[in-house]
């Protein structure tokens, strides 16, 4: 919708709400005498645009598990046996292409191949090949649709990192997680519509900076960024009051700001008021919901169990996987989980076992979890970095130890859930892990089965930006791989 006629829209709006006597002090008071009365008055606070979904949604909600750094597809999913017989021998000129390097590696005197030191075995009725490193999540894989053949445009993190949630990669763009929740709000009034967990990593190297645009609006209303629950101490700051001011001082409090707020939207029609608005009220309203949602004692013990011994550390990516769970059980559209640590240039066999350690038990006990709750079903899970690993080794190579570069043109991603048709694989790459042999999946092919999952049409889901009407998927050709959908 155009922002000049959406002002218009809102001014009249608020004006025919003031002119009525409906104060947001009102609602306010309403919420405080109850919730069930508080509910019964009000609208759904995360509201759908109209029109949307464009048709029937096979997910409600998504989760995306971003490993940083860009996982190993050679080590993980991609299984290359015939690789030993490379072993320490050069990457044929052939295979390479010419393609660009990053600046560590173009200047080595030779690529010597590396093959995984890690065992792969075949595991669920798809017979999918496994590394030794995943086998919590090994165990689902008929419920996963590996997609191998996965191609972006960056070579570097930065870039790579913003083109993987924003489909561009320059900054300034809107996340997928904000795509999602400017369309089809969510169906919780008491958390945000989308929430991102940052949790802590084990890898002893150097891990890459997060930059908060992954989770940004963009040039989409503030009101859809991701808000980021915090690792360390309360999830949110402020989440107390501080000593002395009560939930009745502060609801006056924001009573008063909030007619301050009216007035100036009624002088200026700025739609960044409204957003001012909702988020000092959902600010309010996570006092009571945050708290709960942190709060494990309703959980099983056979459940905490499940997700393993650092669940109940807050921070860790067991913690973060299941309060994932408990998101989207209380109604969050998306929730995304960044795990840093995963940019592995040397040292990469200790450092991704470590890694691995950190995620594969609480990925599988999520995907464990949502299904024994019937979650999994309308739940759209992805798991994936913003690019792979070269198959040559960085630096010194042995039979014990190698490091691998930044790899963009193939690298594999999964999904699972929402309508994704389990045991199923996609595209293939060749034999070193390095080019794409069948059917490729550019980034914004992902984008788009998600958006797709989701009930969102990507090419009519857009927002005018600059003059164009811009969307997540951008303006070249893209399609929902639709070999995976079920």
């Amino acid at each position: 919708m155009n922002p000049l006629f959406k002002s218009h829209l809102l001014q009249t709006r608020r004006q025919f709400f003031g002119h009525s006597g409906l104060r947001l002090g009102g609602l306010g008071l309403t919420y405080a005498m109850g919730r069930e009365a508080f509910a019964a008055s009000k609208t759904q606070v995360h509201e759908p645009l109209p029109g949307l979904p464009h048709f029937a949604a096979k997910a409600k909600a998504v989760i995306y598990l971003h490993m940083n750094g860009g996982p190993s597809q050679l080590d993980t999913w991609d299984y290359k046996p015939g690789l030993q017989q490379w072993y320490d021998k050069d990457l044929p000129p052939s295979v390479q292409g010419g393609q660009r390097l990053t600046g560590m590696t173009s200047k080595q005197a030779r690529f010597p191949v590396a093959p995984s030191l890690f065992k792969f075995a075949q595991h669920g009725q798809c017979g999918r090949w496994v590394s030794e490193l995943l086998p919590h999540t090994a165990k689902h894989v008929d419920d996963i649709a590996l997609i191998k053949t996965v191609h972006t445009n960056a070579i570097n993190h930065d870039p790579a990192c913003t083109f993987v949630m924003t489909g561009r990669e320059v900054p300034g763009f809107a996340s997928l997680g904000s795509w999602l929740a400017y369309g089809l709000g969510s169906e919780s009034n008491d958390l945000p519509a989308f929430v991102v967990l940052t949790p802590t990593w084990s890898a002893k190297a150097m891990a890459q900076a997060l930059f908060t645009r992954m989770w940004s609006s963009g040039f989409l209303p503030s009101q859809f960024s991701g808000v980021a629950l915090r690792a360390v101490g309360d999830p949110v700051l402020y989440i107390q009051n501080p000593d002395g001011v009560s939930p009745a001082n502060r609801r006056a409090m924001l009573d008063t700001l909030a007619q301050m707020n009216a007035h100036s939207f009624e002088k200026f029609g700025d739609p960044e008021i409204q957003a001012r608005i909702s988020q000092y009220e959902m600010a309010f309203r996570m006092q009571t919901s945050v708290p709960e949602l942190v709060d494990l004692k309703s959980e099983s013990q056979a459940t905490l169990d499940m997700y393993g011994p650092e669940v109940q550390k807050p921070g860790t990516f067991a913690a973060s996987a299941l309060l994932a769970r408990r998101l989207v059980e209380r109604g969050t559209r998306v929730v995304q989980v960044l795990h840093r640590g995963w940019d592995q240039h040397g040292n990469l066999p200790s450092d991704i076992r470590l890694q691995c350690r950190d995620t594969d038990q609480p990925i599988g006990a999520l995907l464990t979890d949502l299904k024994q709750r019937g979650l999994l079903d309308s739940t759209l899970v992805i798991w994936g970095g913003e690019f792979g690993r070269t198959v040559y080794s960085q630096g010194g190579l042995s039979q014990t130890n190698y490091g691998r570069d930044h790899h963009p043109r193939n690298f594999c991603m999964w999904m699972a859930g929402g309508g994704i048709k389990g045991g199923t694989s996609y595209g293939e790459s060749d034999d070193f892990s390095y080019n794409i042999a069948t059917d490729p999946a550019h980034l914004n092919d992902i984008n788009a089965t998600i958006l797709n999952q989701c009930g969102i049409d990507h090419e009519r889901l857009s927002y005018k930006f600059q003059g164009l009407d811009a969307r997540l998927t951008g303006v070249e050709r893209q399609h929902p791989i639709k070999e995976i959908i079920g």
